[in-house]
């Protein structure tokens, strides 16, 4: 598994780098956002470790530099601690965000996450209805019911992180499903008690497929429990 890391605290980036590599991943490492951007066009990283304080680029644009031709999983590493700016990392398409300082076990199983599930895990051509919008999983398009898909009628975007979550949903409409096992599949079972992580996403989802997201219809929290999907 290659890793680009994109990040200009040298110690930090030392450190890392001997940690990975021990334990086989092969590291490429970018210490601007410039650079970064450039690895990631040119060196196929199959994950991103990406600080958000850089030089020339902020960790931000590049997050959406990527995106523009990249589903590759980007992880964020940060000291900012402020919700808003992990709001806008996973909007602008990160996968998940560990905040300064962190320990090595749990990146280390963060990654480990990454790597057990490809980019596509769907259902081959399976066309599933949220209201009304219609879920294409093999294309991965979420666009208007009716649309031709020849650009008329705008599609929605999401990260790779919401389309697994989605996923999950979707194959298991009208049942509910246990934070522990959401958080488990999506994020792997390091993350099975992150609960605020999960309403947060949850979140997204809601603010991106419900008609209106203060009142869903689609996706219902199950107080202590968990969430159901009602399409």
């Amino acid at each position: 598994m290659r890793i680009l890391l994109a990040d200009d605290d040298e110690q930090l980036q030392r450190a890392l780098r001997i940690t990975l590599a021990a334990r086989g991943y092969e590291v490429l490492h970018a210490r601007d956002g410039a650079e970064a951007i450039d690895r990631a066009a040119n060196g196929h990283p199959d994950l991103i470790l990406l600080d958000l304080g850089m030089p020339k680029v902020d960790g931000i644009d590049v997050i959406r530099a990527v995106r523009a031709w990249s589903s590759v999983p980007i992880l964020v590493l940060s000291g900012r601690t402020d919700s808003g700016e992990k709001v806008e990392a996973l909007d602008a398409g990160a996968d998940d965000y560990v905040t300064k300082p962190f320990s090595m076990d749990e990146l280390l199983a963060r990654i480990r996450a990454r790597s057990r599930r490809p980019a596509d895990e769907g259902d081959g051509g399976a066309v599933h209805h949220v209201g009304d919008l219609e879920v294409d999983l093999a294309a991965r398009v979420v666009r208007p019911t009716g649309s031709d898909g020849a650009g008329h009628g705008a599609s929605v975007r999401l990260t790779p992180t919401e389309w697994r979550l989605l996923e999950l949903f979707l194959k298991h409409p009208g049942k509910l499903l246990t934070r522990e096992m959401l958080l488990s599949e999506v994020w792997g079972p390091y993350h099975a008690n992150d609960a605020g992580y999960l309403r947060l996403y949850v979140a997204q989802l809601r603010r991106k497929l419900e008609p209106v997201p203060s009142e869903p219809k689609h996706f219902l929290n199950e107080p202590g429990l968990g969430y159901r999907f009602e399409p």
